[in-house]
């Protein structure tokens, strides 16, 4: 069997990945079934004058056939390639915040050196048969890095954020070099069907990208498949009832509502706090009788917009307990910092509302973790945002927008009125596609696609036969060489094409 090699920024001992939850958890099972290779950053950050080259790989075994492959970043690389480029820049463009993109920093050279530096410590790596999976926005160039170092395995691209509408990419002073890096791959893949609509129409609107009769996409006299591959979860590792005293009790008096999201921006959390309070004011009668659970981990905290986020969110929750809260009772318990999953699982199953309200989002993997884990006899309601790649499966939730308030405080109170008959019927159809659609199906469909997508690419390249290398080398000696060497090459650019519409 063919050695998966995973790529991905931060690496997760695969030991405690499940406690990691979300892709580190896929990860984890892939490797499980079929021998694996994990190569990225290790989460440590060396002095840049410790050494003249940052050190290199450390490979470590673990479950079965796997290793782990993993070499950290210089403070340097950190603050540029981690925090700038991949964090100040990618991460508010693709998530349409052009307001907060830090183009003129300077980030880009050192985030192009550092994926240099991976494909050259992965090269040394891999071998002629492994299967080559690269995860996310921070290793974009990557793929091209390995092309031009000699690499002509299978190679693929996974985007787990949201692809922007072509216009706000095309903001990126680096869009064209960004494009070109994406024709290095097999296959990219992204959550949603609206992702694929975009990204495809950034190559055709950035390098003239065309889409042929096959549906493969041609940019740079390269093909590749982009197609739509929904991260999914294991359900079952949810629908475990706890034989053990559960980890969160009910709150006495009062049903929860549970919100667990990063502390990001993208994360919609001050318009859920403020529909939150607005609820409270427009149906008084539920005053008492629930609370919000917001657990909010940090992340990025060195980035100037996160600690705004953090300010804003502890100023509203003080301002929405003192003006409903009483002595026995507040309304918002926020919590900083991030809870096991056991402990979540607990507090999903124990939750009568599931509050998921990204202003926009690549997939939402906590939605469907709150399905999971509910009662079937008495499930919660999940209200997600419409902006989260989740909605585009998930549409028994309570669908609602997420900049509009009152929407989203109407909500609240159809979810507590729903009757239990209902309730358990949209329960059964969210987890009948989220069955459907699991971690394990994920993987399998992106790397079955990618096999087929490298096997095609292949064919599209016709090797010289030694007859035609001799005949090129004499056309080379005479003096209509330019003319007779462009026409070979655009007789062998119009064969391709034809195999492609075939």
């Amino acid at each position: 069997m063919r050695r998966i090699v995973v790529v991905s920024n931060r690496v997760t001992e695969l030991r405690k990945a499940a406690q990691a939850g979300g892709v580190a958890v896929a990860i984890a099972d892939l490797f499980r079934e079929r021998p694996g290779l994990w190569f990225g950053w290790n989460g440590k950050i060396v002095d840049d004058n410790d050494a003249s080259e940052p050190p290199g790989v450390k490979i470590a075994k673990s479950v079965g056939g796997s290793a782990l492959a993993t070499l950290p970043l210089t403070s340097d690389e950190h603050r540029d390639y981690y925090l700038g480029y991949s964090n100040s820049v990618l991460w508010p463009v693709f998530h349409n915040r052009l307001d907060l993109a830090r183009f003129d920093a300077g980030f880009y050279p050192r985030y192009m050196r550092v994926n240099e530096r991976f494909a050259r410590a992965l090269q040394a790596l891999l071998k002629p048969d492994d299967i080559i999976w690269i995860h996310d926005y921070h290793l974009i160039p990557l793929g091209a890095e390995l092309r031009r170092a000699g690499v002509k395995n299978p190679m693929g691209f996974y985007l787990h954020i949201p692809v922007p509408p072509s216009q706000t990419f095309l903001a990126v002073p680096e869009h064209r070099a960004l494009a070109r890096a994406l024709t290095a791959y097999d296959l990219i893949g992204l959550q949603t069907q609206a992702d694929v609509a975009n990204l495809i129409q950034f190559l055709e609107d950035s390098v003239a990208g065309r889409i042929l009769q096959d549906g493969r996409i041609s940019a740079f006299d390269h093909r590749l498949a982009v197609e739509s591959f929904p991260v999914g979860i294991d359900p079952d590792s949810f629908t475990r009832v706890s034989t053990e005293k559960p980890h969160a009790q009910p709150i006495a008096g009062a049903q929860r509502i549970i919100g667990v999201d990063r502390l990001d921006y993208s994360k919609g959390l001050p318009q859920k706090f403020r529909a939150f309070g607005r609820f409270l004011e427009k149906y008084p009668e539920y005053r008492r009788n629930v609370v919000l659970s917001q657990i909010a981990p940090p992340t990025r905290e060195s980035v100037e917009a996160y600690t705004d986020i953090r300010k804003q969110l502890e100023a509203l929750s003080g301002k929405i307990n003192g003006m409903f809260g009483e002595l026995d009772w507040v309304p918002i318990h926020y919590i900083y910092r991030s809870a096991p999953r056991d402990r979540l699982r607990d507090i999903y199953r124990s939750s009568r509302i599931g509050f998921f309200t990204p202003l926009r989002d690549g997939m939402n993997l906590v939605c469907k973790e709150y399905v999971a884990s509910q009662d079937p006899d008495d499930p919660g309601v999940p209200i997600l945002s419409r902006f989260a790649g989740a909605a585009e499966q998930l549409v028994d939730a309570l669908i609602v927008n997420p900049y509009n308030v009152e929407e989203m405080a109407d909500a609240i109170k159809t979810a507590l009125v729903m009757e239990k008959d209902e309730r358990i019927e949209r329960y059964t159809r969210l987890m009948s596609v989220i069955r459907a659609h699991d971690s394990a199906a994920w993987s399998a469909s992106f790397l079955a696609t990618l096999e087929a997508a490298a096997k095609e690419r292949s064919r599209d390249v016709a090797p010289l036969t030694t007859s035609m290398r001799a005949s090129m080398a004499r056309l080379a000696r005479t003096p209509l060489a330019p003319v007779a060497l462009k026409l070979g090459k655009e007789a062998r650019k119009a064969g391709g094409q034809t195999r492609a519409g075939n």
